[in-house]
């Protein structure tokens, strides 16, 4: 089955890479310590992004807004320059707030949390249970972890693919149905790992598999087996996922080869939709070296009906729904929409004290053209188009299974 090809398939050539080691991986990062700096006003902000230009930095946080924060990756040598200039920003404009720090050392987390993860394993249908959520993985175990739920699980699931990535990855994913077999109900796409460095989008996708699959008796889901299938897909950007393992952690976009005339590669698949948006100067990059950049053209192709779609990312606490590329046009079901996320926001809190804004994407966290999101609402006019920001840096990130569960019981099929 063909679901949607090319999700990370826009690129005309692609960089190769090589493994290595946990070690490796975080080497580059040692002595980087991550800030959270607190905003004020529109001129704190500009003198941020002066101070970020000028000594090169890396930020974290996308959308620069007044009272809210900047989260800035600072590497050894800047630390001392950085936070001289930041206290004197935040003594200037009377900010109460102090700069935080995220990371003490960027490189000893990133060790952290790949600890184990490169040492060779061999998951067999057995094997499969909820402690594969105790740890990060590399793509080839989550292959496994795909197949081998099917082999536990065969009456209820199915491998699916969306044809290959640039670098000859299969773009794999595990359809979930009840028991009227595959292709009879509404179909809802979970979609992750769209922006390579959030891995924990993945586990959560996958989560909701094996949560679906194990637990349907014990937490009364046959009924949501019965009123929808899903087809989840833990890699949208499989060879941007196998980069942040083998080259550089932190990576975002695809692997597309750099255009000519730059040195920079990779496209933001999350502005490459081909919605009628992808064209405009707002909310996308025409610069190949920006992390939001969108790519010299839009992909071309998709198919197959379904009612409702949830794109994964990280890290932030938002449930969002239509749209992203204007802060001012309204979708035609806003208040359904808005209404769900709001819910969806709802039942986390209540079970987990966690709190998530909600609302559509250019109002709640920023403008975004060519998005997923977008495209699925206008375009394939899937009606349950939202996208949901994670919490945190991961740890948290399984507190959605209250959230998915409401959405479940109040959309229509």
């Amino acid at each position: 089955m063909i679901v949607f090809a090319q999700l990370a398939t826009v690129a005309f050539g692609a960089v190769s890479v090589s493994a290595r080691s946990s070690a490796e991986l975080a080497a580059p990062y040692a002595g980087t310590k991550v800030f959270r700096i607190p905003t004020s006003n529109a001129s704190s902000i500009f003198e941020y992004s002066q101070l970020v230009d000028r000594l090169k930095l890396d930020t974290w946080t996308d959308d620069l807004k007044e009272d809210s924060y900047i989260d800035v990756q600072v590497s050894s040598e800047n630390i001392d320059e950085f936070e001289k200039t930041v206290n004197a920003i935040i003594a200037s404009h009377g900010i109460s707030d102090k700069i935080a720090t995220m990371h003490e050392d960027l490189g000893a987390s990133i060790a952290a949390e790949t600890k184990g993860m490169f040492e060779t394993t061999s998951l067999a249908a057995e094997d499969v249970d909820v402690s594969w959520f105790d740890a990060y993985h590399t793509y080839d175990d989550h292959l496994a972890f795909l197949t081998s739920l099917t082999t536990q699980f065969p009456n209820n699931t199915q491998l699916v693919s969306a044809g290959t990535s640039l670098e000859g990855r299969n773009l794999t994913g595990i359809q979930i149905f009840g028991s009227s077999g595959p292709d009879v109900k509404p179909t809802i796409i979970y979609q992750s790992t769209v922006h390579a460095r959030e891995w924990i989008t993945t586990m959560v996708n996958e989560y909701i598999a094996w949560m679906l699959l194990s637990t349907c008796h014990l937490e009364n889901l046959l009924p949501y087996l019965d009123k929808f299938e899903f087809i989840i897909f833990p890699f949208s950007n499989p060879d941007g996922f196998v980069y942040t393992q083998s080259s550089t952690r932190l990576w975002r976009k695809n692997r597309h080869a750099a255009p000519s005339g730059s040195s920079c590669a990779g496209v933001d698949i999350n502005r490459n939709w081909p919605h009628s948006s992808w064209g405009q100067s707002t909310g996308a990059s025409t610069d190949p070296c920006s992390e939001a950049y969108k790519g010299a053209s839009s992909w071309q192709k998709l198919a197959v009906e379904v009612i409702g779609y949830l794109d994964w990312h990280s890290y932030s606490q938002l449930a969002m729904s239509p749209y992203g590329y204007s802060c001012t046009k309204e979708a035609a079901d806003a208040e359904e929409l808005n209404s769900l996320v709001s819910g969806f926001a709802t039942a986390l809190k209540a079970v987990h004290g966690t709190s998530f804004e909600s609302g559509p994407i250019c109002t709640t966290i920023y403008e975004a053209s060519g998005s997923s999101v977008d495209w699925n609402y206008d375009n394939a006019k899937v009606k349950y188009s939202f996208t949901v920001e994670l919490r945190d840096t991961g740890r948290y990130g399984f507190e959605v299974w209250a959230g998915v569960k409401y959405l479940w019981e109040n959309m229509e099929a």
